[in-house]
């Protein structure tokens, strides 16, 4: 028993008090707008957003619940990323419910090959809109890990997948309005390499732990 209490003083005699992490929702939500502001930006700077595209938003019901889908989805996914980066703050429910969101988004643009919200037409078509996205992505990455990091995250990884869903996601969504409209074209060129992003952030997490 001493030889206990004695290893327990020992092994504690250096420890610092730690500072609780604050909200993460809102450490969560302040990523998130900062990251669409980043992407936007970026992509006006570059070419213009699809001629139209306020006018398709207003006109067309499911264009625009097709985009409030997706930044619902991205949004939720964010908050699960940051949620899961500290102990017991991801449940079960919360996380299931932001990979349904996603899927369900995502979906769209399947239904899209035999109901499309818009009339598919090369209006607006970027020649390196896949491109974009891979680009756009890695700063939200790198931003988003260096977040996490300073945080408790028990599975890393985990929460590294996520990051990288939400950094992918954003600049193939904003190609939604930025880009031509035709969902094999969405699918390929935007969704795919946002998903390839996933691994990105994966592997950048891996390298950063074995530093």
């Amino acid at each position: 028993m001493k030889k206990h209490t004695a290893l327990i003083s020992e092994l504690s005699t250096d420890l610092a008090p730690v500072s609780p992490p604050g909200n993460i929702n809102l450490l969560a939500l302040a990523w998130f707008v900062l990251s669409a502001i980043f992407v936007v930006a970026l992509t006006r700077l570059l070419g213009p957003m699809r001629p139209g595209v306020l006018s398709q938003l207003a006109a067309e019901p499911r264009f625009l619940l097709e985009t409030v889908l997706g930044v619902m989805a991205i949004l939720w996914v964010s908050l699960l990323a940051f949620r899961s980066s500290v102990p017991a703050g991801l449940s079960k429910r919360f996380a299931v419910a932001g990979f349904v969101l996603m899927a369900l988004w995502l979906a769209q643009y399947v239904i899209g090959f035999v109901s499309p919200a818009l009339e598919p037409s090369p209006l607006g078509k970027r020649d390196y809109c896949y491109l974009e996205t891979l680009v756009y992505a890695l700063p939200v990455i790198v931003s988003g890990l260096f977040l996490v990091r300073r945080l408790y995250p028990l599975r890393p990884m985990r929460t590294a997948l996520s990051v990288g869903l939400v950094a992918g996601m954003l600049p193939a969504l904003v190609m939604q309005l930025a880009c031509m409209y035709e969902p094999a074209h969405i699918l390929v060129f935007h969704v795919l390499p946002g998903l390839l992003m996933v691994g990105v952030s994966a592997l950048i997490a891996r390298w950063w732990q074995s530093r």
